[in-house]
């Protein structure tokens, strides 16, 4: 069953646990991650927490959990709930106090949630999907996983209402990456996908990709690319915890390569699947 978790109680996804005081709520004032679990076993967990600690610790939220603390509490909900292919959100606010502005001083806050995952179907992974470009009007510090999503959200409901599964963000000319994705091009054969920077997520499915291509013989790299360069791509994909790795086969109505998923997005996928098959 789908759970949810808050401040060491668990309780049911309908319950009403949120106080009015909540600065998650109030102001967006926390961190989060998403962990996909594979038949009962968490994908690179370790990476995920550590973004989290990094992600609390810019902006100055003190966590007294250790990665260990959180990998435990995150496995006893997932045992808990009995799902074994699922995706678990975990929160932390900087807690729960009367308004204002400065930093209060009261424990950290934290929930969670266990909901079963809603793999992409094999028709979109067969045939691709399609985006649109969108100027990038984020704050400058996407590195942090913070609650403070709307930028993103908006760009996304414009990629929907387009007909479109993803919006890709351009700032100065430049593609930074898509609302809830980091993005990637294949120009001869090789991948490039921005470098990290304050401007974008250090995604966790960007590092496996990053970890797979090598055995598979193909050339990695972290550089800037244009809109320009993204539209004359010979491949376009992007990655994410719960897209996994997507081909994207259409932007702003055009035909990326031959419109269709690319034989290098293909066995990067593959390999995806195989390290996920030896967790």
């Amino acid at each position: 069953m789908e759970i949810g978790y808050i401040n060491g109680e668990f309780v049911s996804l309908n319950e009403k646990v949120i106080p009015i005081d909540e600065r998650g709520h109030q102001f967006g004032d926390g961190v989060y991650e998403v962990i996909r679990i594979y038949d009962g076993k968490p994908f690179m967990m370790e990476e995920h927490l550590e973004r989290l600690i990094n992600s609390a610790k810019a902006i100055r939220l003190p966590i007294t959990e250790s990665v260990d603390d959180f990998k435990s509490l995150i496995m006893k909900a997932v045992e808990k709930s009995e799902l074994h292919n699922c995706n678990v959100y975990l929160q932390i606010t900087r807690g729960i106090a009367t308004r204002q502005h400065l930093f209060p001083n009261v424990p950290a806050s934290i929930s969670m949630t266990v909901r079963e995952a809603n793999p992409l179907s094999d028709e979109m992974r067969n045939t691709g999907v399609t985006a649109i470009t969108h100027e990038d009007e984020r704050w400058a510090n996407c590195y942090i996983k913070s609650l403070n999503l709307l930028p993103n959200i908006l760009a996304k409901q414009v990629a929907h209402e387009a007909g479109c599964f993803e919006a890709i963000l351009v700032r100065d000319g430049y593609v930074t990456e898509g609302t809830s994705s980091n993005m990637f091009i294949v120009k001869n054969g090789a991948v490039y996908t921005t470098p990290l920077s304050k401007h974008i997520l250090p995604g966790i499915t960007r590092i496996a990709v990053k970890e797979i291509a090598n055995p598979l013989q193909i050339n990695f790299y972290e550089e800037h690319f244009t809109e320009d360069q993204l539209m004359s791509a010979e491949e376009i994909f992007m990655t994410s915890t719960t897209a996994e790795v997507l081909p994207i086969v259409r932007v702003n109505d055009k035909p990326i390569g031959h419109g269709v998923p690319g034989e290098v997005t293909k066995k990067l996928y593959e390999q995806f699947k195989r390290k996920v098959e030896t967790l």
